[in-house]
């Protein structure tokens, strides 16, 4: 399956180049120096990470980022050894709800760092490689506004989002959705869990920042694997 991209898409080195000249903090500068492929590279060449962020909602603009994991890999292979997994400090309080959902306690996030203090840990992980989240709108839109808290400007990258993956392989079951349920048929959903069981893929422990993290890669593989070439143009994937 093939699809093109986007003739209005983000030319991603091209705005690296021009923020790793104008990023004001060295962190961010470094971040953007290690540079991203270009949109015709297959994506069998691709240094993939995979990255999932939980937080106390689903409102960047009030909410906070409470753990995040990573776990680099590519088409053939994931590299759980060189994973890593933080929990840190939000800058507001956790809920009952969130609480519920990531198992994280106001006893976990007391002597928990603040995202300050692995932020450049993160920016050197993620150099260099193309991230692969499920819902871009939380990873990279949490990241974007805890840097702009934190330094004053924002972070920005390319995303493969898994979920819109998703999303290309059933646009007309899902605008129709009211028709399945009509006819006694369950809506097509495309979270994480329910995208892995589609693949043959077992279920994981939920809402874990370093377990949905590797969930994302291997279901990141599973599409590639039954719907893409391996040649394929990150280009025609990323967003």
């Amino acid at each position: 399956m093939k699809r093109g991209r986007s003739p209005i898409a983000t030319d991603w080195p091209g705005l690296f180049a021009e923020l790793a000249q104008t990023a004001r903090d060295p962190r961010l500068a470094r971040f953007y120096q290690a540079g991203t492929v270009s949109a015709d590279t297959p994506l069998e060449q691709v240094p993939l990470l995979a990255l999932d962020v939980e937080t106390t909602g689903l409102d960047s603009r009030k909410d906070s980022i409470v753990s995040l994991g990573q776990v680099p890999f590519d088409l053939r292979r994931i590299r759980c050894r060189d994973a890593s997994y933080w929990v840190v400090k939000p800058v507001c309080e956790l809920s009952s709800q969130s609480i519920t959902f990531h198992h994280i306690t106001h006893s976990d996030v007391s002597q928990a760092p603040r995202l300050a203090n692995v932020l450049d840990e993160l920016l050197t992980v993620m150099a260099g490689k193309l991230v692969v989240v499920h819902y871009r709108n939380i990873e990279r839109g949490f990241l974007d506004q805890a840097v702009r808290h934190l330094l004053g400007e924002g972070l920005q990258f390319p995303v493969i989002d898994t979920m819109q993956l998703e999303a290309r392989l059933y646009p007309r079951q899902r605008r129709r959705g009211w028709l399945r349920q009509l006819f006694g048929k369950p809506p097509i959903s495309i979270r994480l869990a329910d995208s892995r069981l589609r693949y043959g893929l077992p279920l994981y422990q939920a809402h874990h920042a370093l377990t949905d993290a590797l969930a994302t890669a291997e279901l990141l593989q599973a599409q590639v694997a039954m719907h893409y070439p391996p040649t394929t143009p990150v280009g025609d994937l990323w967003s």
